[in-house]
């Protein structure tokens, strides 16, 4: 197990998608005639489907220390992703085919057809993506601080090494320079080859491939450069993450201009484990503008959805939940380097994404009203 330190700095940068969990938490097995073992990250690259679906083997995946805990059926030919982050529960997926297993010093990496989802993508047994619903993750952690700033020019995303964050900031035409920090360059070949539509976001000539740690690339960063900060790299955020407990945050402020803002994905509403009180409260503390949480849905994830952190920093004002640059694809023309139009955000999702359930918006309140009275 790696240190508090290693771990940020690694986890900012090396892992390519928002729903990364510590691989302490979570194994692989393989079922077959009774006996279990881990998967080897050394198989063939493709592997039938007629193969796995052989002698009753079954694929399912759980967490190190609940294999004796989990009851859930054996079923041959299926993916199941289970984690102590939202225990009593598994979600499965029907395998077609594996398409792809190996290994990258920094993690391991399986592509699979679905049946039901398309291609999908699994990094240290984590489901990172789908090629059916990738579209509202890609889209949402993107457009939804991209549209609430006028003209963004200059945006640094700090893992998303899929390409997909790239291919939708490609579509705003204002952006000038795409700065991208990712350390596992066999994650982005992989990408490329198993799913191009998504790494198409790499064809665009504003970007910068930094193949380095992302918190590296920030404190180097001469200083209130970036419109956005986009942050897709990480394990769930909770309140008592590493990141809190470095000067990460603090980090992104000072390279943010003046309204400058962060968006960084928050996990789901659903889970205890999240607390959107205290993350909003410490994000508040740090930084002087806006502080808001959006949620999207995504079928793949537990609990079908995922949320999002938007921050601001000092100076012009931001309100995220009225888009003042819309992207809306009847309004633009232009796709960027994306091969189709937008599939999921609109304006009108943008606003109601920031909508919270009751048990979720009774805290935020509460939160907004702490503020008023401290300043």
């Amino acid at each position: 197990m790696m240190g508090t330190t290693s771990v940020v700095s690694s986890a900012i940068s090396m892992n390519s998608y928002a729903k990364i969990l510590r691989k302490e938490d979570h194994e692989v097995f393989v079922v077959s005639n009774g006996e279990k073992g881990s998967v080897s990250a050394h198989k063939p690259a493709v592997i039938s489907s007629a193969e796995i679906l052989a002698d009753n083997k079954d694929i399912y995946y759980s967490g190190d220390d609940h294999v004796h805990d989990l009851k859930q059926p054996s079923i041959p030919g299926w993916f199941a992703e289970y984690s102590p982050i939202w225990p009593g529960q598994a979600h499965f997926l029907k395998v077609e085919k594996i398409l792809f297993q190996g290994s990258s010093k920094y993690q391991s990496m399986m592509v699979f057809q679905s049946s039901a989802y398309g291609r999908v993508f699994v990094l240290d047994g984590a489901l990172q993506l789908t090629e059916k619903d990738e579209c509202s993750y890609q889209e949402m952690i993107t457009h939804l601080p991209l549209c609430s700033i006028p003209n963004p020019k200059k945006v640094l995303l700090l893992g998303g090494g899929d390409g997909g964050i790239l291919r939708e900031i490609s579509r705003h035409s204002s952006v000038e320079q795409i700065d991208i920090c990712e350390i596992d360059s066999m994650l982005i070949d992989v990408y490329k080859e198993f799913f191009p539509d998504i790494a198409v976001g790499y064809e665009d000539p504003r970007v910068s491939l930094h193949i380095t740690d992302g918190i590296a690339f920030l404190e180097s960063s001469s200083g209130g450069n970036y419109d956005a900060i986009i942050v897709d790299a990480f394990d769930p955020l909770r309140p008592d993450h590493d990141l809190f407990k470095t000067s990460f945050f603090e980090m992104v402020v000072k390279a943010l201009r003046p309204g400058g803002v962060l968006c960084i994905q928050a996990e789901s509403i659903w889970f205890d484990s999240l607390d959107i009180e205290q993350i909003a409260t410490k994000c508040r503390q740090i930084f002087k503008g806006a502080v808001e949480y959006a949620w999207t849905i995504v079928p793949a994830y537990p609990s079908g959805v995922i949320g999002f952190l938007l921050c601001s920093s000092e100076g012009p004002s931001v309100n995220f939940k009225s888009p003042i640059n819309p992207i809306d694809h009847h309004l633009n023309e232009s796709f960027g380097v994306a091969k189709a139009p937008l599939k999921f955000y609109n304006s009108e999702i943008h606003s109601a994404s920031f909508c919270l359930p009751s048990f979720a918006k009774k805290k935020m309140v509460m939160i907004e009203d702490v503020s008023k009275v401290g300043s």
